[in-house]
């Protein structure tokens, strides 16, 4: 992962090319010829980016190319032959490079860090009392609202407070948004990376050793600076956390119900998530052992027969569905979704 600086650099203020089309009807014929803005340059314009001429012809062509991919696979959906659509969004200009610093590491999860790990069947005796055929803990007061990490690769922090978020909730019935900007500059030491990605373990080692400030005292940055954490303004605490059974959606489901959001890691490493818009996600080459990107998973339900899992996203509400993505559930491990779970104890 590396910084997009560059990219940052020439994201200047926007230029607004609209404005001819503001000035009311012209006078002489001879300035009639007003050409329109390009979609190229209404996209910039939008999300306020600016290029230097030559990086401009660059930045244009990745995104006529991920627009192409984009209207294929809508017209793969309107025909009925794809589950879900894609939109162009703020990353239409990114490379595959700079896409994967939206990402947590990258590392084959075979090899990670895992703790204590909960009893399946316990689990599933939780469950069955419940009986819960769909669950949605945005309905319940268990979400706080969508966040965007930006340019920076901190969704393993983003991950880790909402599942927190939600045993709070869970415990005191008051939703507090816990603060990513603390574990991005504060838990290094533990393990993790700041904008450079995590694993979800280590970032709650942080939380039990140390606690957590809210966003209203530690604000969100988007890069990583020195730790200014003060313990007596923490207002998280956690005694622990479980991991579930490695690849076993039942389990995972059976968590859901009965413990709350969950935090997870997915393989995110495909365009196809990257301008996901609606629908149930179903990318066939998923692979659920290169996991990529931390999000909370948030509940799971069905439609039409399609059995699914919904998951929470850190890159803002423009994104998805209102910032969330429901992705298929069909016992497969779907991107590695019940490959790395884990979740907190109070």
């Amino acid at each position: 992962e590396n910084t997009m600086n560059g990219r940052n650099s020439v994201r200047r203020a926007g230029f607004l090319l609209l404005s001819a089309l503001l000035i009311g009807p012209r006078l002489a014929a001879s300035e009639s010829d007003e050409v329109a803005p390009t979609e190229w340059e209404v996209w910039k314009s939008s999300h306020s980016v600016a290029y230097e001429d030559t990086d401009d012809m660059q930045r244009r062509n990745i995104w006529e190319t991920n627009k192409q991919m984009i209207e294929d696979n809508n017209q793969g959906f309107f025909m009925g032959r794809r589950p879900f659509t894609m939109a162009m969004n703020k990353y239409g200009d990114l490379t595959k490079q700079e896409y994967h610093v939206l990402q947590g590491a990258t590392i084959d999860s075979q090899f990670v860090k895992r703790g204590k790990t909960v009893s399946g069947r316990r689990l599933r005796n939780n469950a069955k009392k419940l009986q819960a055929y769909f669950v949605d803990y945005r309905n319940m007061g268990y979400v706080t609202e969508v966040k965007d990490q930006g340019f920076c690769g901190s969704c393993w922090a983003f991950s880790t407070t909402g599942a927190i978020e939600g045993q709070i909730y869970k415990k005191t019935g008051q939703l507090v948004s816990l603060s990513e900007q603390n574990l991005v500059d504060c838990s290094r030491s533990y393990g993790t990376y700041g904008c450079n990605g995590a694993w979800m373990a280590n970032a709650y080692d942080y939380v039990v050793n140390n606690g957590l400030q809210a966003t209203d005292a530690y604000p969100y940055s988007s890069d990583t600076q020195p730790c200014y954490y003060d313990s007596r303004l923490a207002v998280a605490h956690i005694k622990d956390y479980r991991f579930l059974p490695k690849g076993d959606e039942q389990a995972l489901a059976d968590a859901v119900a009965t413990v709350g959001p969950i935090t997870v890691a997915i393989d995110a490493d495909h365009s196809s998530f990257l301008f996901y818009s609606s629908g149930i996600y179903d990318e066939p080459t998923c692979n659920p052992n290169n996991l990529s990107h931390a999000v909370l998973l948030v509940g799971y339900g069905s439609d039409g027969g399609q059995d699914y899992w919904i998951i929470k996203n850190s890159w803002g509400s423009s994104w998805g569905e209102g910032g969330y993505m429901r992705m298929v559930r069909d016992g497969r491990n779907t991107c590695g979704i019940a490959s790395y779970a884990l979740y907190p104890v109070l």
